[in-house]
């Protein structure tokens, strides 16, 4: 069994920053891919960023350059370090781990941790 932890969300104003962070705790693969996702009011789940155990990395178009995430592998924590916010960033955002591809969700979620960006 698998558990997720998100923390970090909250409220900030545009161009600020955020960093959200996740717990994994319980037995995860060695080829174990992770990362973050992100739900707005009436959207679908899209995919900010994922990370493989050996660090290559995969960003959604829209975080580009702005959003940076990175792991540690012997603490089993997730980081996603969010700068530049604009309002369309609000959203639920939750980690994820168990995929093996850098490109879709595994099956293990947090509970999701909410980012409301002000104008």
């Amino acid at each position: 069994q698998v558990q997720l932890v998100e923390s970090g969300g909250g409220l900030v104003q545009s161009g600020g920053s955020l960093r959200l962070s996740c717990a994994a705790s319980g037995t995860l693969s060695r080829a174990n891919v992770m990362g973050w996702y992100r739900q707005a009011p009436g959207k679908q789940r899209e995919l900010v960023a994922t990370i493989s155990r050996g660090g290559t990395i995969n960003y959604g178009d829209s975080v580009k350059g702005r959003f940076t995430i990175s792991r540690d592998n012997v603490r089993n924590r997730l980081y996603l370090q969010m700068n530049s916010l604009k309002p369309e960033d609000t959203a639920v955002y939750y980690c994820n781990a168990g995929s093996a591809t850098l490109y879709s969700p595994g099956g293990y979620w947090g509970q999701g941790t909410q980012v409301t960006v002000s104008s």
